[in-house]
Protein backbone atom coordinates (compact mmCIF):
# COMPACT_ATOMS: atom_id res chain seq x y z
CA UNK A 1 0.00 0.00 0.00
CA UNK A 2 1.63 3.22 -1.07
CA UNK A 3 1.95 6.12 1.63
CA UNK A 4 -1.15 9.02 0.83
CA UNK A 5 -0.79 11.85 -1.19
CA UNK A 6 0.53 15.00 1.14
CA UNK A 7 -2.04 17.92 1.76
CA UNK A 8 -1.00 20.83 -0.52
CA UNK A 9 -0.94 24.56 0.68
CA UNK A 10 0.41 27.57 0.82
CA UNK A 11 1.45 30.51 3.19
CA UNK A 12 3.19 33.69 4.14
CA UNK A 13 5.14 35.20 6.58
CA UNK A 14 3.44 38.71 6.26
CA UNK A 15 5.05 41.44 7.78
CA UNK A 16 4.60 45.25 7.76
CA UNK A 17 6.57 48.29 8.62
CA UNK A 18 5.65 48.71 11.99
CA UNK A 19 3.52 51.55 12.94
CA UNK A 20 5.75 53.01 15.42
CA UNK A 21 8.42 53.85 12.40
CA UNK A 22 10.68 51.98 13.67
CA UNK A 23 11.69 48.46 12.03
CA UNK A 24 8.66 45.47 10.64
CA UNK A 25 5.97 44.04 12.53
CA UNK A 26 4.99 40.42 11.59
CA UNK A 27 1.12 39.36 11.80
CA UNK A 28 0.27 35.81 13.49
CA UNK A 29 -2.69 34.36 13.64
CA UNK A 30 -4.86 32.25 15.88
CA UNK A 31 -6.76 28.97 15.22
CA UNK A 32 -9.56 28.40 17.78
CA UNK A 33 -9.96 24.76 16.66
CA UNK A 34 -6.21 24.21 17.24
CA UNK A 35 -5.53 26.88 19.95
CA UNK A 36 -2.47 28.02 18.44
CA UNK A 37 -0.47 31.34 16.77
CA UNK A 38 0.80 30.63 13.13
CA UNK A 39 1.87 32.34 10.10
CA UNK A 40 -1.24 32.60 7.78
CA UNK A 41 -1.86 29.69 5.14
CA UNK A 42 -3.81 27.07 4.15
CA UNK A 43 -4.96 24.18 1.63
CA UNK A 44 -4.82 24.59 -2.22
CA UNK A 45 -7.60 24.40 -4.17
CA UNK A 46 -8.11 22.69 -7.68
CA UNK A 47 -6.17 24.18 -9.94
CA UNK A 48 -4.72 26.96 -7.96
CA UNK A 49 -1.06 27.65 -7.57
CA UNK A 50 0.94 27.64 -4.86
CA UNK A 51 1.06 31.44 -5.37
CA UNK A 52 -2.48 32.24 -5.72
CA UNK A 53 -3.49 30.02 -2.52
CA UNK A 54 -0.37 32.19 -0.38
CA UNK A 55 -2.31 35.14 -1.76
CA UNK A 56 -5.77 33.92 -1.19
CA UNK A 57 -5.52 32.16 2.35
CA UNK A 58 -3.85 35.71 3.40
CA UNK A 59 -6.26 37.88 3.02
CA UNK A 60 -9.48 35.28 3.62
CA UNK A 61 -6.98 35.10 7.00
CA UNK A 62 -5.90 38.66 8.18
CA UNK A 63 -7.93 40.21 5.71
CA UNK A 64 -5.30 41.74 3.75
CA UNK A 65 -3.75 41.70 0.23
CA UNK A 66 -0.41 41.05 0.39
CA UNK A 67 2.74 41.26 -2.33
CA UNK A 68 5.02 38.01 -2.47
CA UNK A 69 8.37 38.54 -1.75
CA UNK A 70 10.72 35.97 -1.69
CA UNK A 71 10.24 32.26 -1.58
CA UNK A 72 10.53 30.25 1.53
CA UNK A 73 11.03 26.99 2.25
CA UNK A 74 8.71 24.25 1.73
CA UNK A 75 7.71 23.06 5.24
CA UNK A 76 6.67 18.89 5.89
CA UNK A 77 4.81 17.69 8.82
CA UNK A 78 1.97 15.28 9.49
CA UNK A 79 -1.58 16.28 10.43
CA UNK A 80 -3.70 13.07 11.38
CA UNK A 81 -1.40 10.65 10.11
CA UNK A 82 -1.31 12.20 6.74
CA UNK A 83 1.89 14.52 5.06
CA UNK A 84 1.46 17.68 4.77
CA UNK A 85 3.55 20.08 2.21
CA UNK A 86 3.09 23.75 2.88
CA UNK A 87 4.97 26.69 0.35
CA UNK A 88 5.46 29.56 1.85
CA UNK A 89 6.87 33.24 0.66
CA UNK A 90 7.47 36.45 2.59
CA UNK A 91 5.11 38.66 1.87
CA UNK A 92 4.46 42.47 2.43
CA UNK A 93 1.08 43.67 3.44
CA UNK A 94 -0.91 46.01 1.53
CA UNK A 95 -4.43 47.52 1.94
CA UNK A 96 -7.63 45.85 4.09
CA UNK A 97 -8.83 45.05 7.38
CA UNK A 98 -8.82 41.76 9.86
CA UNK A 99 -12.82 40.44 10.24
CA UNK A 100 -12.87 37.81 13.07
CA UNK A 101 -14.16 34.49 11.69
CA UNK A 102 -14.87 30.86 13.19
CA UNK A 103 -11.64 29.41 12.06
CA UNK A 104 -9.36 32.79 12.59
CA UNK A 105 -10.41 34.64 15.64
CA UNK A 106 -7.33 36.80 16.34
CA UNK A 107 -5.09 38.43 14.45
CA UNK A 108 -2.45 40.03 16.10
CA UNK A 109 1.47 42.69 14.57
CA UNK A 110 4.11 41.96 16.53
CA UNK A 111 8.08 42.71 16.54
CA UNK A 112 9.97 39.82 15.65
CA UNK A 113 11.49 38.76 18.50
CA UNK A 114 7.46 38.84 19.87
CA UNK A 115 6.19 37.19 17.18
CA UNK A 116 8.84 33.74 17.26
CA UNK A 117 7.79 33.68 21.00
CA UNK A 118 4.20 33.55 20.49
CA UNK A 119 4.51 31.24 17.52
CA UNK A 120 2.88 27.90 18.61
CA UNK A 121 4.93 25.42 16.14
CA UNK A 122 8.86 25.15 16.51
CA UNK A 123 8.68 24.71 12.73
CA UNK A 124 6.88 28.26 12.40
CA UNK A 125 9.75 29.93 14.36
CA UNK A 126 12.50 28.48 11.71
CA UNK A 127 10.63 29.40 9.28
CA UNK A 128 10.29 33.23 10.43
CA UNK A 129 13.68 33.12 11.45
CA UNK A 130 14.64 32.18 7.84
CA UNK A 131 12.60 34.70 6.77
CA UNK A 132 13.87 38.25 8.70
CA UNK A 133 16.91 38.96 6.24
CA UNK A 134 14.28 39.09 3.17
CA UNK A 135 11.91 41.29 5.35
CA UNK A 136 12.59 45.35 3.62
CA UNK A 137 10.94 48.06 4.94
Amino acid sequence: MSPPDPVLAAGCVLWRPAVSGHGIEIALVHRPKWDDWSHPKGKRKRGETAEECAVREVLEETGRRCELGPRLPTVHYTVDGRPKEVAYWSARALDGGFVPTREIDALVWLPPATARHRLTQPRDRELLDMALPTLHP
